[in-house]
Formats: C-alpha cells, sequence, structure tokens
C-alpha cells in the first residue's frame, strides 16, 4: 500500500509481506490514489517496521511499464501498464494470496503521447468500487476513461471527454463519489473538470477551466465547513467545487502554475493543505468557508522551504508531514505552519502514508 506518486518508481513487480495476506479478511479495501479517504490514510494498526524483500509471500512481474499504484478490494489487487511496442493501454488483477494473474485486459490501443523521463505510458492510478474499476489513459492527445469488471475485467464502457496537451505526458486519477466518476483535465490545451456517471460513462456535468495549467493533482473530496466540497489543484489556482453539480464555491491564485501533489485536509484544524509544484514550490493552508476569489482573505499561512514537488503532503493528527525536492521531510504544526523538525531522507517521488500512527516515508532508492 505504498502510494507511488505515478512517475516515481517503475513499477516492474508487486510485492505483498506476510501483513496482507493476513489481515486480508478484515483490512478495510484501498480502493483508490491514495487509498479510502484519498490522503493517505490507513486505519490499520499492526505493521511491519523493518522490510525484508527475501521474506516477501510472493513477487510478480508485471509486463510493461507503468508507474501507477496498486489498488487492493478483498482478495484482489489491481494496477495499470503500458506495452510501448503494441501501444496498449492495460489493467492487470492479481490475487491477493499469491499474486497469479488472474486477468489482463487491454483498455485501448494507440498512439503513444510524448513523456518526461520519469512518466510512462500508464502513470494513473485506477479506482474500484468493488463491482467495476475505472482508468483513465491519454491517447495521443486525448483523454481515455473505461470502467471494466472487476470480477473479469470485461470492458463496460469506454468514452473519450476531451484532449490533453503537455509535453510531460498524462498522469491523472479518476476519483469516485456517489454515482460519479470525476477527473481532472487540466493541461496547456482545452481543460475541463467532468463528472462521468458510473454505470455507462454519461457526462453528468462538465466545468470548463480557462487558464491552461496543467496539472497532475487528484481531486480530494470531503465534508469542509460544513459542506461537500471537491478541491482541485489546477487551472493556475485552487478552486473549490460541489461535487454533485459541479458548481464553483471559491478559488485561491496560484499560488504557482502547476501542480503535481494531491490537496489534504484536517479535520483538527479545519485547513486544506496544497502545494504547488513549477515553477516554485510552495505550500498553501487554506480555511475552506469562503467564497469568490478567497486569495487575500482565506489563506491562513504560507510556506516554501519544505513544499514538495512530487509526493503529496500528509496530516497525521496535529501535525503536516512534506518532503522537499532536496529530500528532506518536515514536520509542520499543522495549524500555523511552525517548524517542528526536518531531516534529510533523500530523493522521493512516493508520498507518504499514515499507518498505525507511523508515517512511512519511501525514498527513490527503495528505503
Amino acid at each position: 500500500m505504498t502510494t507511488n506518486r505515478i512517475r516515481g518508481s517503475l513499477l516492474s513487480v508487486v510485492l505483498l509481506v506476510g501483513l496482507a495476506v493476513s489481515v486480508a479478511a478484515r483490512a478495510e479495501p484501498w480502493p483508490g490514489w491514495r487509498g479510502p479517504r484519498g490522503d493517505g490514510t490507513c486505519t490499520e494498526h499492526s505493521v511491519p517496521t523493518n522490510w525484508d524483500v527475501s521474506h516477501a509471500l510472493w513477487k510478480t512481474e508485471i509486463p510493461g511499464r507503468g508507474h501507477a499504484s496498486a489498488i487492493i478490494w478483498g482478495d484482489r489487487v489491481c494496477t495499470a501498464t503500458g506495452l510501448p511496442a503494441t501501444k496498449a493501454r492495460v489493467l492487470l488483477c492479481l490475487d491477493r494470496h499469491n499474486g497469479k494473474i488472474l486477468w489482463q485486459q487491454t483498455v485501448v490501443q494507440g498512439p503513444l503521447e510524448p513523456l518526461n523521463k520519469e512518466n510512462s505510458h500508464a502513470s494513473g492510478t485506477p479506482a474500484t468500487d468493488g463491482e467495476r474499476i475505472y482508468a483513465a489513459f491519454r491517447v495521443g492527445d486525448e483523454i481515455v476513461v473505461a470502467a471494466h469488471e472487476l470480477a473479469s475485467g470485461t470492458q463496460l464502457w469506454l468514452v473519450r471527454p476531451g484532449t490533453h496537451a503537455g509535453e510531460w505526458g498524462f498522469s491523472n486519477e479518476p476519483v469516485l463519489y456517489k454515482d460519479k466518476v470525476i477527473l481532472d483535465g487540466d493541461s496547456k490545451g482545452d481543460s475541463f473538470l467532468i463528472a462521468l456517471r458510473r454505470t455507462d460513462g454519461k457526462t453528468l456535468w462538465r466545468v470548463s477551466r480557462t487558464h491552461q495549467g496543467i496539472s497532475y493533482s487528484a481531486p480530494l473530496i470531503r465534508e469542509m465547513a460544513g459542506r461537500t466540497q471537491l478541491i482541485q489543484c489546477g487551472d493556475r489556482c485552487v478552486a473549490s467545487f460541489d461535487p454533485d453539480t459541479g458548481r464553483q464555491l471559491w478559488t485561491v491564485d496560484g499560488p504557482s502554475e502547476e501542480f503535481v501533489a494531491t490537496p489534504t485536509y484536517s479535520e483538527k484544524t479545519g485547513l486544506v493543505y496544497i502545494s504547488s509544484s513549477w515553477p516554485k514550490q510552495v505550500i498553501f493552508a487554506i480555511r475552506p468557508d469562503g467564497s469568490g476569489n478567497a486569495t487575500e482573505t482565506h489563506i491562513a499561512w504560507r510556506e516554501n522551504k519544505g513544499a514538495p514537488y512530487v509526493p503529496s503532503l500528509l496530516v497525521a493528527g496535529d501535525f503536516l508531514l512534506s518532503i522537499n525536492n532536496a529530500g528532506i521531510a518536515f514536520c509542520y504544526e499543522a495549524a500555523t505552519g511552525k517548524v517542528l523538525w526536518q531531516e534529510r531522507l533523500g530523493r522521493h517521488h512516493a508520498s507518504p502514508v499514515l499507518v498505525g500512527g507511523l508515517v512511512f516515508f519511501i525514498n527513490d532508492d527503495g528505503q
């Protein structure tokens, strides 16, 4: 359950240690990017703090090349990969107990998009509701979203809701909410936020974006300030929407042009935390009870020294954890932005996770 942020580590194998099988019957699912709450937190308690690959229960090679995280539902582990030789984008489902590939299905086949050297043609983590698995890819300049049966891998629907422009490739995750599959399509060209119906892919709402700022940041949906809000970093701003209708609630300008990290929220402080990526990295803590343009009124604190480029932020009780582009982890007092400690941990692309009261950072060397 190490939610590697796509362009990070090459997904060539899947490993499960003893705990994963022993708790499979009672563990909460890990159904999409950053887990069941979209914030990198897990409710398990008995977790190993030392890892030895030689003691893995199983190890399965995955064909092709992909940076999508694995997702888990019951006894199934799923992920995505790209097969450049055949130009196929593929979903795979493995048996959680023994690593056997249960099914492998091509979602779409078509032109390969240009990539940054740290990206792949299968970088967006899929999502599942236990019945269907949803995935998004870029094919040439088109965004493709599809749903497959979790049990068999059979494709149920496929839609092409828009285009994506940018020389670094695609890396956007579907997020599930009620009857909807929500996807961000912010790019250097046609930009949009869209909600598709889970059963057939029909568009339920669509919001056009106007500032053409590329984003790899997944939406965060949470109850905040007395209302359900979808927070999206992209279009050169941070914006809140009503996920039922797509109506925009508030915006905060910047703090930069492009985003990678996914936002997070603290119920304890009542603040939303975001980090911009390019050309500058800045953390904003935002009060989510605003309306209209809240740039001048609702930023509680800001900081740039520990702001991440790729890894997402993590809230753990009173603390906000980050790791910057130099590989230095920072712990902030979440309410104020005061730096409590910092430590060099090595180059990171993976986002931290909180399990059993422990924060796990996994660097690019696998430590």
